[in-house]
């Protein structure tokens, strides 16, 4: 990627100053930084509003009950981790937030999620469990759990509206329908796919 975005800012100083147009060029880039700085600015303040109602959530019991109701489903989707383990608790969180749309709030959660699958693999391995991977090879829940957060399916797109409201977009909210269809078809293929391939591993 470093030498993809190397190649494009050299051509395109090379053709500007071909073609003359290198005082359109500076200007473009001043124009973006500001842009830039701009767009931080207000996706710190969008980000930490919804940041601070998940943490609100969270304090009042929101994303314990969200958590337990999702119990079921996620058994159903990780059959091979135990329904006591700490991992369902990071899982779900993920989820919660990846559905709220809050990607940044989802992220430690996922960490989380992974570490303690991967303390799980470890120690199926040193029982010699049937199933287990070998060392340094992502696991069948594992797999499972990065297609899911990759399709994310998201009733808020926090980060799209904030975008677009940015920019000057007249109805900013009208992107949650569409985004709504788009990540329910993402993320309804993503566990069809995951459960296709589970069955075919144990078949």
């Amino acid at each position: 990627m470093n030498y993809l975005w190397a190649f494009m800012i050299l051509s395109g100083v090379i053709f500007s100053a071909f073609h003359g147009t290198i005082p359109a060029v500076t200007g473009a880039v001043l124009d973006s930084a500001k842009e830039a700085v701009t767009l931080c600015i207000t996706m710190t303040g969008v980000m930490s509003f919804w940041m601070g109602l998940m943490e609100i959530g969270s304090e009042a019991g929101l994303i314990h009950g969200l958590t337990m109701k999702m119990r079921p489903f996620l058994h159903w989707l990780f059959p091979g981790i135990p329904e006591d383990h700490p991992a369902m608790d990071a899982i779900s969180t993920n989820c919660i937030a990846n559905v709220l749309g809050l990607g940044w709030a989802a992220t430690p959660a996922g960490l989380k999620a992974m570490e303690e699958l991967s303390q799980l693999e470890g120690d199926r391995r040193k029982k010699h469990l049937p199933g287990a991977v070998p060392e340094g090879t992502a696991s069948q829940e594992m797999c499972t759990f990065l297609v899911v957060n990759i399709s994310s399916l998201q009733l808020i797109p926090v980060n799209m509206i904030a975008y677009r409201s940015q920019y000057g977009s007249v109805h900013p909210a009208a992107v949650v329908g569409p985004a709504i269809l788009a990540t329910l078809i993402s993320t309804g293929a993503g566990v069809l796919f995951c459960k296709w391939k589970t069955r075919r591993n144990l078949a």
